[in-house]
Formats: structure tokens, C-alpha cells, sequence
């Protein structure tokens, strides 16, 4: 089961939910500072029954190498706020994310990242990908606190559940009979704490990944690019072609160059790390003071 919590009606006072538009010939009223993350949405879970509620986001989406990758983090009753600083990862430097992780691995009842490397990704699908690699996530937790319950989604669309008609994903790796429910509320990422915390664990997991990568594959810069399609890491596929860890069943930049294929396009369009790489926001570029980017408004 699905269901979309929408930020504009969910959100409680103060929250993220959009003000109206000003008023033609006034100016706008000045900018509230963010709200952090926070539990309110998962505690509403816990109300209603859940004994245990997991965070979940991925990364990785729209890279052109290396795997997607998953994280989530698993909260009850009884667990406490987030630590000091949490946000959503793609708003906090490399410095901050990575500041935070010895915190975020003793908050909540358990955490972990799951994979799926691009042969998987090539075999099943993006979507497929990222359901295999939530639900590895997923086992990896259940082994020390068992199954979750629900499972708060960032964004619009559940790709954690299996269609009901199948995929090739039963060919990748063995599936739960029945998953857990599954709530998509559109800027998790931005308003609950536990899927910025998964956010932040995932994202730091994949970058140290694909740094220690980019020593075997030195010619793609995936230190700097993390696989994503920055110039330089089109350039490079220009010149070198694709290496093993390319994801090769899309049309990559620089080979047969654009438009791309399907997949790479929906996957650019759902990754935000990849969108700041192709207008030439590096990562860790163009940050706020303490260690936070500025809203997409704040940079224009």
C-alpha cells in the first residue's frame, strides 16, 4: 500500500508548506529561514500503530557510473530528535555530510545503505535498481531490529514496492513476500528527519565509494564527479569510451552523444546532484555559511 502525503496540506504550522503568492505591486514578505527536519511525521506514523518507522532516500540516480545506492534509517516511540545539523544531503557541504555520519550512526534503532551496481542497473532497469537496493537496505536492518513497518519515501512515486504485474527484478535477487507500506511524501528530504538522516548516510556511503574508484578508473575525475556527468567526466568519455562501471545500456554523453536515452533523461530529471553538476555546480560549490547551499532562489 502507497500513499502520498502532500507538504502543501500535511505540513504542520511553520513547516515547508508554500505561502501564497504576494500580492501584485508589493514586496514579498521577507524569506523565513528553513525549518529543520524533524519527527512529527514519523511520531503520526507511530500513532497510528507502526512499531517501527523507516527513512529512506537514494543517490546516485542520475550518476552515469557506479551504483545507486539507498539509505535508511529506522526510528520507534522512543527515539529522541535528530542530531544537531541534520538536513537533506544535497544542502549540507561534503564537510558537514561527513561530520555528521558518527552521530547519525548511533541515532535511531538501526540504519544502512543498500546497492545496486550499474550491471544491475543495465540488467533490470533504474527503477528495478532502486527497489533492490532499498530492499537490501531494508535486510540489513531487519537482521538486528526485524521488519519495518512503513517506510517514509522522498518524492512523488513509490519505487520501493513492486508492480503488481512483476518486473525483472525477481531475476537480480530475492524479493520480501510482502514489503512493508510504503508512505511518498513529496521534500521529505527537507521536513523529515529520518529520510534526511538516510539521505546523508547514503550520500557519504556512494562518495567515498566512488572516490576509491576513481583509482582503478583515474581518466573520469569520480573523486571530484562522483559519476555524475560534469564536463570533465564527458570529456573523458569522449576520448577513453565507458569503462566496466559505466552504466552502458544508456546513451551516455560523449558517445552517440545527446539527447540521451529514456532512462538517463528521467533519471536526470528525478536527481538533483546530477541537475547542479550540469549547470556547473560542483559539488560542495556555491554553499551557504554553515555548511548549507542556499535555496535555488537565493542562487539566482
Amino acid at each position: 500500500m502507497t500513499d502520498l502525503l502532500d507538504p502543501r496540506t500535511t505540513a504542520p504550522a511553520g513547516g515547508d508548506a508554500a505561502a501564497g503568492a504576494p500580492t501584485r505591486g508589493r514586496a514579498a514578505p521577507p524569506r523565513s529561514p528553513r525549518s529543520a527536519p524533524h519527527l512529527r511525521h514519523e511520531r503520526v506514523l507511530l500513532r497510528e500503530g507502526a512499531r517501527l518507522v523507516a527513512g529512506m532516500d537514494e543517490v546516485g540516480r542520475g550518476s552515469l557510473a557506479g551504483p545507486v545506492s539507498v539509505g535508511v534509517v529506522v526510528v520507534d516511540a522512543s527515539t529522541r530528535s535528530a542530531p544537531q545539523g541534520v538536513a537533506d544531503s544535497k544542502l549540507l557541504t561534503p564537510a558537514a555530510r561527513r561530520a555528521l555520519v558518527p552521530r547519525l550512526s548511533r541515532w535511531g534503532l538501526a540504519r544502512a545503505v543498500g546497492h545496486a551496481s550499474a550491471a544491475e542497473i543495465d540488467e533490470v532497469g533504474i527503477i528495478a535498481a532502486l527497489r533492490l537496493a532499498g530492499t537490501r537496505a531494508l535486510a540489513v536492518v531487519a537482521t538486528s531490529i526485524g521488519p519495518v513497518d512503513v517506510v517514509l519515501l522522498d518524492g512523488s512515486h513509490d519505487w520501493l514496492t513492486p508492480p503488481a504485474q512483476g518486473d525483472l527484478f525477481a531475476a537480480a535477487g530475492p524479493e520480501p513476500a510482502a514489503g512493508p507500506r510504503v508512505v511518498v511524501r513529496v521534500k521529505a528530504d527537507r521536513t523529515c528527519a529520518t529520510v534526511a538522516a538516510a539521505s546523508v548516510l547514503a550520500k557519504c556511503e556512494r562518495d567515498a565509494l566512488m572516490a576509491d574508484l576513481a583509482g582503478e578508473h583515474p581518466h573520469y575525475g569520480w573523486h571530484e564527479n562522483k559519476g555524475y556527468a560534469s564536463p570533465d567526466h564527458v570529456a573523458a568519455l569522449r576520448e577513453h569510451g565507458p569503462c566496466v562501471l559505466h552504466r552502458r545500456s544508456w546513451r551516455l554523453p560523449g558517445i552517440g552523444g545527446w539527447p540521451a536515452g529514456d532512462d538517463l533523461v528521467a533519471a536526470l530529471d528525478a536527481d538533483e546532484d546530477a541537475a547542479l553538476l550540469l549547470a556547473g555546480v560542483p559539488d560542495g560549490d556555491g554553499l551557504a555559511g554553515g555548511g548549507v547551499r542556499p535555496s535555488d532562489a537565493d542562487r539566482a
